[in-house]
């Protein structure tokens, strides 16, 4: 019934949980799953509320749920029945579901909803369903009354303390007998209450059936009158009334129960209010012992208080001594814990420290190691870079690519391309942004090396002769002195105060490392201050809340122009500790406080109080609110603090700084408020930004003097962090030591609470700020370093008196020093003042000059000097005029000295303009001239780098692209010259054409003679197909030569040479403008208006289009290639062939002549466009002198030249002319005095000055004018040069190139020509063989081969070989005879035994009738009847059985006698594989266990197919000893293994034969104790069988003697060496029977009762022995002492069955016999038979 219902539940209704017959009560238990079925059925709508759990709630839910449900369906439900489903009880959840199934089944059959069904329930069953829900519900709430009621009784019982109860085994018995009365009073009172409940029940159940038997009797009625059958009706009628009868009397068994139970329940109630009131009489009693055990208590207490008070005052006075004595070892105690607790956290510290270095360490071999893969990555790019332009330029890199690769990677530059923009994206990405570094940085160094003429740009071998330009002094000069003019002097004039002998400095170095101890010893030494940053906070603190007023004047201090502190209205606006932005100065004098007070007033609107307040308590103010929020002092503010400490300070007095500053950034704040350094620092930075780059002055610039330091020097105390921490520790453990030995321990808690907790800080910050040290040090090493080497490292791991001496010596060392500097430096200025003193008496000496021109040069003139100092000052080469400006004036303007003034024959000649000895003309210029001249000339310098930079940039690309393009056309003619041929088609065509021909036809010579026909059409159609594709590929080749790429990239290479050409020339026309400018505004001349446009070389038209030349801006040159007929080829193009002409390349090198010719025109285009330009500024300078000078002066000097021919004459003659001029007007002075026109002397010598000035403008004007020249022409013969290199170079490449593609041409085709060869060779050859070709021949573009890995036509089917055949060999009975003889015995006895006689029935009749039947070799054929009695007699058993097993075992030798290690092992591999240990195995498991023996693994195969493979007899012999040995008539067959083992330990030596098959048998070695004299005479009957002693076998028989004598010596030996425990393993009766034939064989037929009694002698025999040896129940007993009986003994020196019968030597006597006698006929055999 279960299974149907499970099958019911997982199949049909397939509920939730898969429910099984074992599991059936614990599934439905909580009532879950009924639920779900209910459910199911549209029965149960609030499954929702079910639960799955098992606890008793869930429960009680579940079934609370199910009961209106269950009673609606009619199943019956009640308290009872939930109660067995809940505790599982075993078959109540299978009942209850198998009614739940009948009734759903019913409700599934009318097709009735659950509220139909509600509605054709009786009223009485839905009453009494209520009634019972109602009495559940009562239940539940009486039930909830009494706990409630329970709770509120305990909670008024009064607690009353008792003592300590002192219950015994009967209280405690009592207890427990009241608990239990009261539990069962509980229990009577609930089951009145469910008998109340059932009775009410049975009533409404009795009024029902009264209403049913009335119904049935009126149906009853109804039916007798409607059928007539009165028996039937008799039936049913006494039926039902038995049926009424029998329910009575189930009601009445039920009410006699219930009764029985009530009368129990009752009698167990008033027992349990007995109890009750025993209980509460009992507890009454309780109390009142309780109280009076009190009362007795309480006078006890009080006895025991006055005699406590009486002991306790003797007490006091040993207690006070005690506690005194237990603090003296409290105290030492806490010592001593200190002390470990102290070394721990010292421990701790080291540890943590310890751990902060490795972290650096890690952190520092992180970015080392970042560092060094980001290294090997850009080696790795470098080193793939050169491969791949390897490939491209067949490994000759040029020399400028790998420069510019070493400078990407020496530069960290990635040398591949970035990604650049894209479409649609404006922003630069990364990628763009390092591209565009890496296109500067090379741009850079193109224009470097074309500046400088060096690397690519350096002097070719024809230039080397000729100096490179010098640079132009004259136009360095001019720049220069125009930057001066733009940009005055930013120098202060000298300081009015005297410089400080004070000494300043900075000590610094890791927390403790002896910083303020080294500053106290010196505070005590010498009259320094001291300041320490902390100390200095807290005073600016202590004076604001101390209200500290600003005095009326602020004391103030200069610091070499040091700057005002902050005021209040920056103060305010510090609100973020890091808000370093805020600056730290605002102007370059220090206000007076009235000017402050005013600032304040205008910015900041606090109260009066805080703008009395002096600086130091504002700033003290900002710091305190930002400490009580938490945050930092920002270090603005920390200098500011140290600044106005500073200015309090005397000007005299030494100051030094403890430990401060600590960062970079606070160190450069306090350099900036002392020095201001970066004011100037920027002034300098701009003033060097505008000095020119492209034209240097005649000296260097003035170097910017580094401004000196705010310190004078600065130690650092270099300690260890050990040290430090060690120090740390120290201190702590002295402050532990000094608190320990303090008498009052109060006291000195409250005095060292403040240090306490300053070294607990100082202990929990110590590893933060050796870190903090550490990470700022490495800046602050380079701050103190580099500008001024100020900094000083003190190794501090010293004892103090030691460090303490050392930093004394240093700091009166430094002291002395500064005296030193201070001395030099007034020296300094005394003599600066002396200098300028005797600079003013000169003018003042002279007579005035007449112009005011002259007084601002003179003044000028005065004020370089003044400009001077010993580190600022210009070097002597770069005014020597301002050196002596007394000697010269007065020479210029007074004639009278003209006899001391005038120049003598031994004079030295004139200087040079431009040279050292030049005195550079300084004439004033307008104001606003350097406003447009500077400009214009960084317009200059900027177009012309950019200009140079872009062209190079542009040449470097196309270097890129020619390689590139020359390696596309390589690579794509090579592609082209590999393209495929169809030759390979026309040659498998002729080879399936070839191997067509019939092979009768191949030895006809009229055959041979059509395919050597054949062969030579495919060699000529071939021959033909290698001059079309090399027609072709020639075409391709001019085709490629013909392209315009070379013509265009020769052009677009000589349009970037030719911008190169033209950036020169622009520099020069604007160069020449800006000189123009120049010096007619210091001649006081307005410029001239150039309308003269500038001048523009052509360019190289690369396109064909026709550009009207409105539209064009520079003019383009067409480019005509001249016809190869019209030119002659130069030498040097001719060493561009190298070899004889080329009617395809002498386009090139003509084109290449047109292009040479075109460049050196257009230089000296640009050259003779130059040399106009100063030709027309000379001839410029020539006129304008002429209108100046008079008519006769210009008629005799000079006559008006023209023509461009002239102008260079003009240019070299125009110095000398100078030169005669400049003496004319010296000489000409005494004839002015003569002429009737009275001119003053002042006057004339100013007209001589004037002159002689103008003369001297002109000659430096046309110097510079030539030097700019001289520079220029230089570079356009350099581009010049540089443009021929490059276009010979590039024209050679792409001749090269094409070259190598005819000589690729070439030799492919003599390849593709020596393959057809190859393959005629091949095909004739196959001719004259007369052979098929059957591996495919391949010919394709060079190659040729035949392929041996395809065949054209398949290989003849090889002969099969015909199965090995066992030949018959000295008489040996093949596998086939044995398998034959075994079906033959199998039929005739399937147990394996033989009557003797029988069997030599059988073996006569298989030999008579062997003739046509080949069971046995034909050796057997001449053995008689009695040679087969004697081969029955050796296998007979008992004298009356033979074993045909053994006798086919024995026929199917040779096969190799297994060692009994070697039987033992394959025992086990047996034993392994049977796993269900049953003793027997498949075959599966026999071939994979194996026996002692494998098949011949040396079988050679011969080499004739036709001949059949060895046979393998070993192999076979396996598998016929399962066949031999397994049992058939199981299927599968299955081998006894330990039986088959027992055959195979036969042995010659019979003792040996029955040991082994007891070591089979017991499977361990059993070792041989009694030699028995059977083994000599056994072998002696084996020697002496034979009659005739002279056959030649026996030999062998010799040799088996000696074989068995020998294993009979290593037997002794080995019976010497028997332990004396062996073989402890014991044998049971069956095994021992098995071993000794005795096991449980069944002979065939029943027939041999003999043999039955023999096994029944032998088991009777075991028996006795069994029980001789101690085994009364025949249990196994050990081997050893087995062997020892006499009977075991004496059988197994008897046993005969394990020894190996000798059957070829019947054989071989019999064969004997016949050689002497003659064959014996069939027919004689036969009558031998009868």
């Amino acid at each position: 019934m279960s299974e149907i219902l499970c099958q019911w539940l997982n199949r049909e209704l397939k509920v939730s949980r898969t429910v099984s017959p074992k599991s059936f009560a614990k599934v439905f238990s909580n009532g879950y799953l009924i639920g779900e079925v209910l459910y199911k059925f549209e029965l149960q709508s609030d499954f929702a509320e079910f639960s799955e759990s098992r606890g008793s709630t869930a429960k009680l839910n579940n079934f609370s749920r199910l009961e209106p449900t269950l009673h609606l369906l009619g199943v019956q439900f009640d308290q009872n029945v939930a109660q067995s489903i809940i505790t599982e009880k075993p078959g109540a959840a299978t009942k209850l579901l198998y009614q739940l199934y009948i009734a759903l089944q019913k409700k599934k059959k009318t097709g009735l909803t659950g509220l139909e069904i509600q509605t054709m329930q009786p009223q009485t069953n839905l009453r009494l369903q209520a009634l019972k829900s109602e009495a559940f519900r009562e239940q539940r709430l009486n039930r909830r009354r009494q706990n409630e009621i329970m709770a509120k009784i305990q909670a008024a019982i009064i607690q009353i303390p008792k003592p300590e109860p002192n219950r015994t085994l009967k209280a405690l018995e009592a207890q427990k007998l009241m608990k239990k009365k009261k539990e069962a009073e509980d229990v009577a009172n609930e089951i009145k209450k469910f008998e109340a409940l059932i009775k009410k029940d049975l009533q409404a159940k009795e009024s029902a059936s009264k209403t049913s038997l009335e119904t049935t009797d009126q149906t009853a009625t109804d039916l007798l009158n409607t059928y007539s059958d009165d028996d039937y009706i008799k039936k049913i009628q006494k039926r039902l009334e038995e049926d009424a009868f029998a329910r009575e009397q189930r009601e009445k068994r039920r009410r006699r129960l219930l009764m029985d139970q009530l009368i129990a329940h009752e009698a167990q109630e008033e027992a349990y209010r007995e109890e009750q009131l025993i209980h509460r009489l009992m507890r009454q009693s309780q109390q009142e012992r309780r109280i009076a055990v009190q009362l007795m208590h309480v006078r006890h207490e009080k006895e025991v208080l006055w005699q406590n008070r009486i002991f306790r005052e003797k007490q006091y006075e040993e207690r006070r001594l005690k506690d005194f004595q237990d603090a003296l070892d409290r105290e030492a105690a806490l010592a001593k814990q200190a002390k470990i607790d102290f070394a721990e956290q010292t421990l701790r510290e080291k540890e943590a420290h310890e751990k902060i270095a490795v972290e650096r360490a890690q952190a520092r071999f992180e970015k080392h190691y970042g560092i060094c893969a980001e290294i090997l990555d850009q080696i790795l790019d470098l080193c793939t870079k050169v491969a791949d332009y390897r490939l491209l330029t067949d490994n000759l890199i040029p020399h400028k690519m790998m420069h510019d690769w070493k400078e990407l990677f020496f530069s960290g530059k990635p040398i591949y391309e970035q990604p650049s923009l894209k479409n649609g994206i404006t922003e630069p990405t990364e990628g763009h942004l390092i591209e565009l570094d890496k296109k500067n940085l090379l741009d850079k160094n193109d224009y470097e090396e074309y500046k400088n003429m060096v690397g690519e740009w350096a002097l070719p071998e024809d230039m080397a002769n000729s100096s490179p330009p010098s640079n132009n002094h004259i136009l360095g000069h001019v720049l220069q002195r125009l930057i001066e003019k733009s940009i005055p002097s930013q120098d202060d004039a000298a300081e009015t105060e005297l410089p400080s002998y004070a000494v300043k400095g900075c000590f610094l170095g890791k927390t403790l490392s002896g910083k303020t101890t080294v500053l106290k010893y010196l505070q005590k030494e010498f009259s320094i201050r001291v300041l320490s940053i902390d100390t200095l906070v807290n005073e600016a603190i202590r004076a604001f809340n101390d209200n500290e007023q600003a005095s009326g004047l602020r004391p103030v201090r200069r610091e070499n122009k040091g700057e005002p502190l902050l005021d209040p209205k920056e103060i305010s606006k510090i609100q973020d500790p890091n808000a370093l932005s805020v600056p730290a100065v605002s102007g370059k004098v220090t206000p007076k406080k009235e000017d402050v007070m005013t600032d304040e007033d205008e910015y900041l609107k606090p109260s009066d109080s805080f703008l009395n307040l002096s600086l130091r308590a504002q700033l003290g103010a900002k710091s305190e609110q930002l400490l009580k929020k938490g945050k930092s002092v920002p270090d603005i503010l920390l200098v500011n603090i140290m600044v106005n400490a500073i200015k309090e300070i005397p000007a005299n007095k030494s100051w030094v700084i403890d430990g401060f500053p600590m960062t970079l950034n606070q160190a450069q704040l306090l350099e900036e408020a002392l020095t201001g350094y970066k004011k100037k620092f920027m002034e300098a930075e701009k003033k060097k930004a505008q000095m020119p780059t492209l034209a240097l002055g005649p000296t260097p610039s003035k170097e910017v003097i580094p401004i000196p330091s705010a310190f004078d020097f600065a130690i650092l105390l270099d300690i260890s962090d050990s040290l430090s921490l060690d120090r740390m520790n120290d201190i702590i453990a002295k402050e532990l030591s000094r608190e320990i030995s303090h008498e009052n321990i109060a006291q000195q808690e409250v005095s060292t609470s403040q240090e306490r907790d300053g070294d607990n800080n100082l202990r929990d910050q110590i590893h933060h700020r050796i870190v903090g040290f550490l990470d700022n040090w490495p800046l602050l090493e380079e701050w103190f370093t580099e500008p001024q080497n100020i900094l000083t490292k003190i190794n501090a791991e010293i004892d103090e008196g030691t460090l303490c001496q050392r930093v004394k010596e240093f700091f009166a060392n430094e002291i002395a020093n500064k005296k030193i500097k201070v001395e030099k430096k007034l020296e300094e200025k005394e003599a600066e003042k002396k200098a300028a003193a005797y600079g003013a008496e000169a003018p003042t000496a002279s007579p005035p000059l007449p112009s005011e021109a002259e007084k601002d040069k003179e003044m000028h003139l005065h004020r370089e000097p003044s400009k001077l100092s010993p580190g600022k000052g210009k070097t002597p080469a770069v005014s020597p005029k301002g050196k002596t400006p007394g000697g010269k004036i007065p020479v210029k303007k007074s004639p009278a000295g003209s006899a001391e003034t005038s120049p003598t024959p031994t004079a030295p000649p004139p200087p040079k303009p431009g040279s050292e000895e030049w005195v550079y003309v300084t004439e004033p210029i307008p104001e606003e001239l350097p406003s447009f001249l500077l400009p214009y000339w960084e317009l200059i310098e900027k177009s012309y780098i950019n200009h140079v930079k872009t062209v190079l940039r542009y040449l470097r690309d196309n270097q890129h692209t020619i390689l590139s393009y020359l390696y596309d056309t390589r690579t794509s003619f090579q592609e082209f010259l590999r393209r495929p041929d169809h030759k390979q088609e026309f040659v498998a065509q002729w080879q399936a054409d070839f191997n067509s021909v019939p092979e009768d036809l191949w030895e006809d010579e009229e055959t041979k003679a059509e395919l050597h026909q054949r062969v030579n059409d495919l060699r000529d159609r071939l021959w033909d197909i290698c001059d079309a594709r090399k027609e072709e590929a020639e075409q391709e080749r001019v085709d490629i030569i013909n392209e315009s790429w070379l013509q265009d990239s020769v052009g677009i290479t000589m349009n970037h040479f030719f911008s190169l050409m033209q950036a020169e020339v622009n520099r020069f026309q604007d160069t020449k403008r800006l000189l123009q400018d120049y010096y007619r505004a210091m001649e006081s001349k307005i410029p001239l208006e150039d309308s003269k446009k500038f001048t523009r070389i052509p360019l190289i038209q690369v396109d064909s289009r026709d550009i009207s030349e409105n539209q064009l801006r520079i003019p383009l040159v067409p480019r005509i290639s001249a016809s190869p007929e019209n030119v002659t080829i130069k030498p040097k193009l001719k060493a561009l062939l190298k070899g004889k002409i080329d009617p395809t390349l002498e386009g090139l090198e003509s084109n290449f002549e047109v292009d040479e010719k075109i460049v050196m025109d257009t230089w000296q285009q640009a050259s003779l466009t130059i040399s106009h330009m100063v030709a027309a500024e000379v001839h410029q300078r020539l006129i304008e002198e002429e209108k100046k000078e008079s008519p006769p002066l210009d008629s005799k000097e000079k006559s008006p030249q023209s023509g461009a021919n002239k102008k260079a004459k003009k240019e070299k003659e125009a110095p000398k002319k100078k030169k005669a001029e400049k003496k004319g007007k010296g000489k000409s002075s005494p004839v002015a005095e003569v002429s009737p026109i009275t001119v003053s002397p002042e006057e004339l010598a100013e007209m001589e000055r004037r002159n002689e000035l103008k003369l001297k403008i002109k000659e430096e004007h046309l110097a510079a004018l030539q030097l700019e020249e001289a520079a220029t022409q230089f570079r356009l013969e350099l581009i010049k040069t540089k443009a021929l290199a490059v276009l010979e170079d590039l024209v050679t490449k792409v001749v090269d190139v094409y070259k190598f593609m005819e000589k690729w041409l070439g030799q492919r085709y003599l390849n593709e020509m020596a393959s057809i060869e190859k393959l005629t060779e091949v095909a004739r050859y196959y001719i004259e063989t007369s052979t098929k070709i059957q591996n495919e021949i391949y010919l394709s573009q060079e190659d040729f081969y035949i392929n041996g890995d395809i065949k054209v036509f398949p290989d003849a089917v090889p002969p099969t070989r015909p199965p090995p055949v066992e030949k018959e060999e000295d008489g040996t009975l093949t596998i086939e005879q044995l398998d034959s003889l075994r079906d033959q015995f199998l039929d005739m006895a399937p147990k394996g035994v033989i009557g003797n006689k029988a069997f030599t029935d059988i073996l006569l009749d298989l030999v008579t009738l062997n003739l046509g039947t080949n069971n046995f070799p034909s050796s057997w054929m001449h053995l008689t009847q009695p040679d087969l009695q004697e081969i029955t007699s050796l296998l007979t058993v008992n004298s009356e059985f033979v074993d045909w097993r053994k006798f086919l075992m024995v026929t199917a030798m040779p096969w190799p006698i297994p060692l009994e290690e070697e039987l033992l092992e394959t025992l086990q591999r047996f034993k392994a594989l049977d796993e269900a240990q049953t003793g027997t195995i498949t075959f599966e498991q026999y071939k994979q266990a194996g026996l002692w023996f494998t098949g011949d693994e040396d079988v050679k195969i011969p080499e004739n197919p036709l001949e059949p493979l060895p046979f393998n007899r070993q192999e076979h012999l396996i598998e016929f000893f399962f066949r031999l040995f397994a049992d058939c008539e199981k299927d599968p067959p299955q081998l006894d293994y330990t039986q088959m083992l027992l055959y195979f330990a036969c042995h010659p030596d019979t003792m040996e034969g029955v040991y082994r098959a007891l070591s089979v048998a017991v499977g361990t070695h059993i070792f041989r104790r009694v030699e028995t004299p059977m083994l000599i005479a056994d072998k002696t009957s084996i020697s002496t069988v034979s009659p005739n002693e002279e056959f030649p076998e026996a030999e062998d028989i010799t040799r088996e003697e000696r074989e068995l004598k020998e294993e009979k010596d290593e037997r002794d030996q080995k019976e010497e060496e028997i332990p004396e425990n062996a073989n402890p393993e014991k044998i049971s009766m069956e095994t021992l029977l098995k071993v000794f034939g005795g096991g449980s064989e069944v002979l065939d037929a029943n027939r041999f009762a003999s043999y039955l009694k023999i096994e029944n002698i032998y088991a009777e025999n075991f028996i006795k022995t069994f029980q001789d040896l101690g085994a009364k129940n025949l249990e196994p007993v050990e081997v050893n002492l087995l062997l020892k009986h006499p009977y075991i003994q004496d059988l197994i020196a008897n046993y005969l069955d394990y020894k190996i019968p000798d059957i070829k030597m019947i054989l071989q006597r019999s064969d004997h016999a016949q050689g002497s006698d003659g064959e014996r006929s069939p027919s004689r055999l036969t009558e031998e038979k009868k």
